[in-house]
Parts: structure tokens; sequence; C-alpha cells
């Protein structure tokens, strides 16, 4: 593709990179997955066991009700289910006590070791962090604008993360309920500075600069007009400084427009609202970024589509018939069916 397009540019998915920057080490991926081990044992290794679980929860007046069965393919799933573990601790103990198998008696062990369960409490924590973010960059319509503006600010709280593991814990409260009195946060911070590092390697070098994505979200917040253009021209050769700086003072002075973009997201701005004779330079270089996909979320959202319409049980579904399907279920198009019944015309018989 770059030979097709020199100027092409390409990046890892956003979504994939933050995931990737998650990594556990060993230690905490061992407490992660024994985690993940007693939930699936309390769940999923006999329905008489799995029924016997939620009548104790119930009796006993529990924060829930159940537990959530972790699935390996589902990222987000981790954290749900160690906010429902949570939640309901010491129920859980309490019932792996009345069970006489040796797993019970193990993972009993495992909840009364008080090193392990800061570490629970931690990851409930920064997993819970980790998810807001993630699903920040999911959907369809955000730009990539929108995925850099997300992580960068998840970048800025990090740090104040490593600050508060250190001080009360304000946005750590799961750690703050576990850990009492004095208390050594060192492999707290040790996860966090090393979640600053992968962040920062991955994420600083990507190319779309400030001046770029500030002019794409708010054209009319940008001061420095030379900085931007140099910015674009770094970016775009094929860009001309002189006129985009020209054009970038025409626009900001509009107040037409500017009134406009107060009503309205960025794309539709640019796209329906910035007039393609008046400012071709400024038009164009907002295209290239809105073209850009920040992820593969909208690809994954289509192979999932296509496997639930695509069953075993529908084997003569022809290709054809198949992007039919697809394009009725991925279309945005919404259809004002109050007016088409209005139009509807009843037919009779002659």
């Amino acid at each position: 593709m770059k030979e097709d397009n020199p100027e092409l540019i390409s990046y890892h998915c956003i979504i994939h990179q933050s995931v990737l920057c998650s990594t556990l080490s060993d230690e905490y991926a061992e407490v992660m997955n024994t985690m993940m081990r007693m939930i699936n044992f309390l769940r999923a290794s006999s329905s008489h066991q799995h029924r016997m679980l939620r009548e104790f929860l119930s009796e006993v007046d529990a924060n829930a009700d159940d537990l959530l069965l972790h699935n390996n393919v589902r990222w987000l799933s981790k954290g749900r289910v160690l906010e429902r573990f949570w939640s309901i601790r010491t129920e859980i103990a309490a019932f792996l006590a009345q069970l006489k198998s040796q797993k019970a008696t193990q993972f009993s062990l495992f909840l009364e070791d008080e090193k392990k369960m800061d570490i629970v409490a931690f990851l409930v924590d920064i997993t819970s962090h980790l998810n807001e973010l993630n699903v920040k960059l999911q959907g369809k319509d955000n730009s990539v604008c929108d995925l850099m503006t997300a992580v960068r600010s998840f970048q800025r709280k990090l740090e104040l993360f490593k600050e508060d593991l250190q001080g009360d814990c304000a946005h750590f409260p799961t750690v703050q309920e576990q850990v009492q009195g004095e208390r050594d946060a060192s492999s707290f911070v040790d996860f966090v500075d090393k979640l600053i590092v992968n962040f920062s390697n991955r994420f600083d070098s990507f190319s779309l600069g400030h001046q770029l994505t500030l002019f794409i979200q708010n054209p009319f917040l940008i001061t420095d007009v030379r900085g931007f253009s140099k910015e674009v021209t770094q970016h775009f050769k094929w860009a001309n400084a002189g006129p985009l700086q020209m054009q970038l003072i025409d626009l900001q002075a509009d107040v037409a427009l500017k009134e406009h973009f107060g009503g309205t997201d960025p794309a539709t701005f640019w796209l329906q609202m910035v007039s393609e004779t008046a400012f071709p330079g400024l038009r164009k270089v907002a295209l290239y970024i809105l073209t850009m996909f920040g992820s593969t979320y909208s690809c994954e959202a289509a192979f999932s589509t296509m496997n639930i319409i695509k069953t075993k049980y529908r084997s003569r579904l022809t290709i054809e018939h198949l992007h039919m399907c697809m394009r009725m279920a991925l279309t945005p198009f919404q259809p004002r069916f109050k007016i088409l019944a209005g139009q509807a015309r009843a037919q009779f018989c002659h």
C-alpha cells in the first residue's frame, strides 16, 4: 500500500495497542489465573454446584446472586469478573469452606493469603480504569482524533495514579478498603510505571500531532497558525503552508461557521458546513484525517455480524444474499416507519 500511496499514514489498531500495554507480570498473572480458575470452578465444574452457589448467595443476601463466567476471548470480561467477585468475596470464602474437595481447600487458602488479596484488590481497580479506556476506544463513530485524545488523557491519569498509590489511594477504592494502615505499594507503583512506559513506547511515536488533532476537534482554538501549517506540511507533502495559514485565519473569522460548529459534530462540520471553494486546503486536510481508521472495531463488528448470519443451518445462503443481509444489519440508516405506513395504500378488489 505504501508503494501505491507513499503519503499513506499507517499505524497499529489503537484498541489493540492499549490491550498490549496492559500485560501482567508473572506474579500478577499467577494471581489472576488462580482467580479465573476458582471462578470457573465454582460456576462451570457442575450444574449442581453452580445451583448450590446461587442458592447460598441468595440465602446470605449477598450483593450479587451469581458470579460472572470468565471468557478468554473477551478481554473486558476479566475486569467485570473481578469486580463481581470482590463484592461477594466473603460469601465465596464461606461457600468454599462448605465444600470438602481438594480444589475448594486450595482456593480457600488462596483467599486467606493477605498478600494475594492485596494484589486482587489492585487488579480490581486497575482493570476498572483500563476497561473505562477500552470502552471509550470502541464504537464505529469515533474518529482517530477522539481515540488519541482518550489515550493521551489516560497517559496523564497514569501519572496521577502513580502518585495516588503512594498517598491516600483516592482512585483505588478497593485497595483502600483492603489494605489498612501501613502498606507496601511498591509493586503497585512498579506496575503503573510499566504501564506508563508501555503506553509511551506504543503511542508517543504516533504521527498525528497536537495541532492536527485540535484542528479537527475545534479549529477555532488554534492560536499558533504557523505551527499548525508546519505540522500539516510535515504530514502531507502536497500541502502548501501559505494558503493554509490564510484559510485558517479566514475560517476563524467567520462568525456563521463558528456558530454552526457549536451545534454539530466535527465530522458533519467539515463535510457539510465548510465550503470546498472557500477553504480547499483545510477541507482536504480534514478529509484525510477523518477518513483514517482509528481501529479495526468496525471490521471486527462486521465479522461478528457475518458469523451470526452465516450459521451451519443456512448452508444454502448465497454470497449475494449474505451481502444483502450484511448491508441490512450494518447500515446506520433508520427507516421512518410512521411515514412509510402513512404513505401505504390499501389494494381493493375490482
